[in-house]
């Protein structure tokens, strides 16, 4: 029997430090990408996260390394809400994952789009000029 790994993932509710570094808003920095995608991330792994918009989330890695996911079909509620979750079995989040929007209705929380993830791409983020 595989164990089920359940996460929630919830930048919109904030409440520790992880979840408000998610919510923190980078604006529209330019960015470049290095290296090849990768079909994968090891959940253990996994920072924090940042709703970029309705097509992308950004993984920040306990490296310090940034994978962004566009998702090929975009994902309806997910900017606006900024909260997600999933579940694997395999202790990764790959590719072919469902993520599930959370919606938050006065405090109760529902599971809302389900949208397929796309490979996750490193990005580096251009520095501020001074």
């Amino acid at each position: 029997m595989k164990k089920t790994t359940y996460l929630i993932l919830t930048a919109a509710l904030a409440g520790g430090g992880m979840a408000a570094a998610a919510a923190s808003k980078t604006g529209d920095a330019e960015i470049r990408a290095l290296g090849e995608p990768k079909n994968c991330l090891n959940i253990r792994q996994i920072r924090s996260t940042h709703v970029v918009d309705e097509n992308s989330i950004d993984f920040k890695m306990t490296n310090g390394k940034i994978y962004r996911n566009t998702m090929p079909q975009g994902c309806s509620g997910l900017r606006f809400e900024e909260a997600f979750s999933y579940r694997v079995t395999t202790g990764q989040l790959c590719n072919v994952d469902i993520i599930r929007v959370l919606q938050n209705f006065g405090g109760r929380i529902e599971q809302g789009e389900a949208c397929g993830l796309g490979k996750f791409q490193q990005i580096e983020k251009a520095k501020p000029k001074a």
